[in-house]
């Protein structure tokens, strides 16, 4: 299907003659397209998933397939789709739940609210697969039955199952108190012992590198307890035994849970994996004793990671500011900073600090302007996205700066026509700022058609309403097919061009 017809599908101005005849017309991928437009008649939308499965399965997803309209027969997917979103009747749950194939059965499983009885059978299945998908959702009794399923990958989806009870959480990530798992994806298919390698020739091999049992399903373990520690059900106590494990993954997801006592995170503040370290710099658990512990920390990302800490003093954060590259982004401490504390940082010798109170977009106005006239580009650039600011100070920021901060310019919702046709002139013009102003609600005519000679910015603009009408139809033959889809996608496109695009 040709890049044009695609947009042709999309395109809100298209007559519904048209859209009936892009129906007759199309393939799975145009018929997907298709399926997103919101205009589409009950007539339509009835046609257009008898054409496609696919297309019946994204209309069944947005609610506009009834039950009516399908045939869990003829189009399987479809139904369970509208089960999946609550829409399709109970025996259609019942007539999957024995359905001879397991990708049927595996996708009832996921679906919420089934009927008890069907639940029951999914659980009774005797592929892993199917069961493990209803155990990564179970309410929390059909949860605690799964834990004690013989085959680890079902316990490893009820070890993710933020229903499941907190005591068998605990119980998954030791074993104690559970029978022993007797299979997992390794031994189902290999003689144990068995390590699967990263080299492994085999191409429809569907192991991954370092899986391995001898019995024990040692890599299935782990992924239990993975999952176990990154469950925030999983009571802290719990998930704090694991702060000495060998295996690093583990250790930093410990490092991640909140509720974590403190003397569990001493420990992890003296891992030997900076990775560790980073991610205890980020928890809300980490008190103020080891933050300034970690803000000492030799390795750049662990401070950096310190940085996004919700609770950091801003003394420490000054520090960081001087000795870490934090970057342009708005740190939860400065986002929750009281308005004496923002002007604090807006008033800071330092311009790191400044740049990044500058990117809070609720400043007062009096700080935002004075931060509007800051000398260092990296505050203007910070500053210049500020709903508020002027025509005049957007200007005089690109008088001063221009191409440094001619992008974020460009990116303020206040940029007016003059700001923005400015943008396009020499020496603001910069590719980042053309693609800010070919998607601007302000930008006149003339800056459009400035974009459009940008390889980047061209596909965006080429879809702007206010670009003339002869100008659209031209970009249908463009070369680029993101240009080609833009243009036949235009409101502005003339209904005998659109016509003209038509099998």
């Amino acid at each position: 299907m040709t890049p044009a017809l695609l947009g042709l599908a999309a395109n809100p101005a298209l007559p519904p003659a048209l859209v009936d005849r892009l129906i007759a017309a199309a393939d799975e991928e145009l018929a997907q397209e298709l399926a997103l437009r919101p205009d589409l008649s009950r007539t339509q939308v009835r046609r257009l998933a008898a054409r496609s499965e696919a297309a019946a399965v994204g209309l069944a997803r947005e609610g506009r397939l009834q039950p009516a309209d399908t045939d869990p027969v003829v189009q399987p997917l479809a139904a369970l789709a509208l089960l999946d979103e609550g829409a399709g009747p109970p025996r259609w749950a019942r007539h999957f739940a024995s359905h001879p194939r397991a990708e049927h059965r595996e996708k009832l499983a996921a679906c919420p609210d089934l009927p008890p009885d069907v639940a029951r059978t999914l659980a009774d299945d005797p592929d892993p697969a199917v069961v493990a998908e209803l155990g990564s959702w179970a309410p929390a009794h059909l949860a605690a039955e799964l834990a004690r399923h013989p085959h680890a990958r079902v316990r490893r989806a009820v070890a993710g199952n933020r229903s499941t009870p907190p005591d068998l959480l605990a119980a998954l990530l030791t074993g104690e108190g559970l029978p022993p798992a007797r299979s997992c994806r390794v031994c189902d298919q290999e003689d144990v012992p068995f390590v699967h390698t990263a080299d492994c020739p085999r191409r429809d091999c569907a192991l991954l590198p370092g899986d391995e049992c001898d019995g024990s399903h040692r890599s299935a373990v782990h992924e239990i307890q993975w999952q176990a520690l990154h469950n925030p059900a999983t009571p802290a106590a719990a998930a704090a035994a694991f702060a000495d494990h060998p295996s690093v993954l583990l250790r930093s997801l410990v490092a991640a849970r909140g509720g974590l006592p403190q003397q569990t995170c001493a420990r992890l503040a003296g891992d030997p994996v900076p990775m560790v370290r980073a991610e205890l710099a980020r928890n809300p658990a980490t008190g103020e004793a080891l933050i300034r512990r970690l803000a000492e920390d030799r390795v750049h990302d662990v401070r950096r990671s310190l940085a996004h800490h919700p609770h950091l003093p801003l003394d420490v954060l000054a520090r960081l500011a001087r000795s870490t590259r934090l970057g342009p982004v708005l740190l939860p401490r400065v986002a929750a900073a009281t308005p004496a504390e923002t002007a604090g940082l807006a008033a800071a010798a330092d311009p790191t600090l400044r740049m990044l109170v500058a990117l809070r977009r609720d400043l007062p106005d009096a700080v935002r302007d004075a931060l509007a006239c800051d000398p260092d580009a990296k505050v203007l650039k910070a500053i210049a996205p500020h709903p508020g600011l002027t025509e005049a100070q957007l200007l005089a920021m690109i008088g001063r700066h221009g191409p440094r901060v001619a992008g974020q310019v460009a990116a303020n919702p206040g940029a007016t026509a003059a700001v923005l046709e400015a943008l396009t002139r020499p020496p603001a013009a910069v590719r980042k700022a053309l693609r800010e102003i070919a998607r601007h609600p302000n930008s006149p005519v003339p800056a459009l058609l400035a974009c459009l000679d940008d390889p980047r910015a061209r596909p965006v603009a080429a879809a702007r309403p206010e670009l003339p009408a002869g100008v659209v139809v031209g970009l249908l033959a463009d070369e680029d097919p993101e240009v080609a889809a833009a243009a036949a996608a235009n409101p502005a496109l003339p209904a005998d061009a659109m016509r003209a695009l038509l099998p």
